[in-house]
């Protein structure tokens, strides 16, 4: 890696997000994995700290679901802000989709800040999440949260149809196109 793609992702975040299934967790790692100092901020962690009382998102959004989920996400930028102040890469992985990635983009106050969404197709998605032992789509179908992905999330980023690409060449993909996730204020 050249010294200089190592000064842009210095004390950064990158936001690696999609729907359930579309590969976040792994690219997110294997992207924290090529660079030099650099954390993986995984979102749910902050759902499963709750220990009573959590709701889910679901189709019917409940304003307890909802403020569970801003919560979630302000948490997570603040912890990635918190590794990008003290020198890190925080690479932060979550479902953020719709109304939600804007908030999430003001949310984090590390500049820069790059986001890559992360759209297979649909069909594609059914298949990974068939194949895995988690189970994200119970609430939801593949094709609903497709459908609130491509229509409802601001086109800000990276966006990367990472369908018929292997984890490596998803993260290779995200590298060489590096300037189009950045975010400018």
């Amino acid at each position: 890696m050249g010294a200089s793609l190592d000064l842009a992702l210095d004390s950064t975040v990158v936001v690696v997000t999609g729907v359930m299934a579309s590969g976040k967790s792994t690219v997110a790692q294997a992207l924290a994995e090529h660079l030099p100092r650099s954390v993986h901020v995984r979102g749910d962690v902050f759902r499963r700290m709750i220990v009573s009382g959590r709701e889910d998102l679901h189709p019917e959004e409940t304003p307890e679901a909802v403020a569970q989920l801003r919560l979630r996400h302000r948490l997570s930028a603040t912890v990635a802000d918190l590794w990008a102040q003290a020198g890190w890469t925080a690479v932060v992985q979550d479902v953020i989709l719709g109304e939600y990635l804007a908030e999430y983009v003001a949310a984090v106050r590390t500049r820069p800040l790059y986001v890559v969404v992360l759209a297979p197709r649909p069909e594609v998605v059914a298949d990974r999440e068939e194949r895995r032992e988690k189970i994200g789509y119970s609430l939801w179908t593949v094709e609903d949260l497709d459908r609130s992905l491509r229509e409802d999330t601001p086109r800000i980023g990276l966006w990367l149809d990472n369908s018929d690409q292997t984890p490596e060449e998803t993260v290779a993909a995200i590298l060489a196109d590096l300037p189009t996730a950045r975010i400018s204020d």
